[in-house]
């Protein structure tokens, strides 16, 4: 029998979608980033959930305030890729015995911080003992104008699109746990990524209201992979014509000789979308965005070969690996 490492969190989702049932009114299928109903009158009730554990998520000097901020924002980001507006949360937490009454105080705030930002209330969860610090958040969210978007709806010849810019985070991280140092101005705006990222809940409302996408996915597990998640999804390929990389993480790049498209693509721990639309609905989808006051980059487009994500540059193919974050791997 294969232990986890040997088979990875992709294969143990598939593992439940076999032998999981699933109700007639179920409009996403397991292994998107949230779970939809039809609650009739034309809601669709979205679910998310998920987990946050000291040892793979709070990176050195985050505070218990930041932390569980970030545990809400995990959980806003998957609803903000199906369009959904968040309503309330509950919370498990896993503590261990050592914590004090101060850092309880401080998830308690960064809860209801985080969940107060995006609209959204915590209203009860569950606490128990554990060995690393686990906080654990469920929202129930709404689709009341348009969604949810599912990851499998992209099709050849769609515009291949993104919220923001990638890399300050993988390139925060490399500060924080391989101790690589940038210019003041930099370092600041590669620490707010790592300790106060945003998910991008208007944008991703604005997209579906406005029926302007085909198929979105938030990108916290990295670029590279959720493109072939997208893929896998929508059985199509990507064409990327540039990777949309931040100037920060560009020049810390440069400074410390990394490849500025490997922090962009492989990073993980951003929160942007990533979305298709017809070539006819563009400029109707960066109006809408534009609207919210946020930004729409497009960086490629999806083809017919299923599967198959490439970056075209200097007349050059670049195949982009399968790479990112997965639990249980080695």
């Amino acid at each position: 029998m294969r232990r986890l490492w040997e088979i990875g969190e992709r294969e143990v989702i598939s593992i439940f979608r076999r032998h999981l049932s699933f109700p007639s009114n179920l409009r996403l299928p397991i292994g998107d980033d949230a779970s939809a109903v039809d609650l009739g009158s034309g809601i669709v009730g979205v679910l998310s959930t998920d987990m946050l554990v000291g040892k793979t998520d709070v990176p050195p000097g985050m505070t218990m305030w930041q932390a569980a901020r970030k545990a809400v924002v995990m959980g806003v980001s998957d609803l903000a890729a199906k369009g959904a507006r968040p309503l309330i949360a509950l919370c498990s937490l896993g503590l261990p015995r050592d914590l004090t009454e101060g850092d309880i105080t401080e998830v308690a705030r960064g809860l209801d911080a985080g969940a107060r930002e995006y609209g959204a209330h915590v209203v009860g969860g569950d606490t128990n003992e554990s060995d690393d610090l686990v906080i654990s958040c469920s929202f129930l969210g709404v689709c009341d104008g348009g969604g949810p978007v599912p990851r499998g709806g992209a099709r050849p010849g769609d515009i291949l699109a993104v919220t923001g810019l990638f890399g300050e985070t993988a390139a925060g991280l490399k500060m924080l746990l391989e101790g690589l140092e940038a210019p003041p101005a930099i370092r600041d705006r590669l620490l707010r990524a790592v300790y106060e990222p945003r998910a991008r809940l208007r944008e991703g409302i604005a997209l579906a209201q406005g029926k302007v996408v085909t198929s979105s996915i938030d990108s916290s597990d990295g670029l590279a992979w959720c493109l072939n998640e997208l893929s896998a999804a929508s059985r199509v390929g990507f064409t990327l014509t540039r990777v949309p990389v931040d100037e920060a993480a560009e020049g810390f790049a440069a400074i410390h000789n990394l490849d500025a498209m490997d922090l962009a693509l492989y990073g993980g721990e951003e929160f942007e979308l990533v979305v298709t639309i017809r070539p006819a609905l563009w400029k109707r989808a960066t109006e809408v965005i534009r609207e919210v006051g946020g930004s729409l980059y497009r960086i490629g487009h999806a083809t017919e070969e299923e599967h198959g994500i490439v970056l075209e540059k200097g007349g050059r193919e670049r195949v982009i690996e399968p790479r990112g974050w997965e639990h249980f791997s080695r």
